[in-house]
């Protein structure tokens, strides 16, 4: 453990906190996420809903969003396909979601997903996701 907290430290002075929006409904996977990201040393903000995100987008300037595509006051696509219109298009976008068919992940990736995630997720892998898109896709 004490390997893990040492690693986190000096991967946090290496590199500025990077900020994540977490676009979650469901409370124990929003909560599980919050906490595995905040564990890896990013700043988290979550939204329940899209209402507001893109005036979180704006205030909190994330450097990744995290989206659940099953919201329940807007589809999570018609966000997708929003951002396309904004700048907001040029933060890398990964899904979680619970949508498995290969129509959903084709119509996220053609809306310029980076990655797709299909609930349940392993978080070792979607940390390296988001790791890989944090720090090794910066332009």
């Amino acid at each position: 453990m004490a390997v893990q907290l040492i690693r986190v430290e000096q991967q946090l002075k290496l590199h500025p906190i990077k900020r994540v929006l977490l676009v979650e409904d469901n409370d124990a996977n929003r909560m599980l996420l919050r906490d595995c990201l905040n564990f890896c040393g990013y700043e988290v903000k979550s939204l329940t809903n899209g209402s507001n995100f893109f005036s979180t987008v704006d205030t909190f300037q994330p450097d990744l969003i995290l989206l659940d595509l099953k919201l329940p006051d807007i589809d999570g696509y018609l966000l997708l396909e929003k951002m396309q219109q904004t700048q907001a298009a040029k933060i890398p976008v990964i899904v979680v979601s619970g949508l498995a068919f290969k129509s959903d992940y084709k119509r996220a990736i053609d809306l310029g997903v980076r990655h797709y995630f299909v609930k349940p997720v392993i978080l070792t892998e979607l940390t390296q996701a988001i790791k890989k898109e944090l720090f090794c896709h910066q332009t």
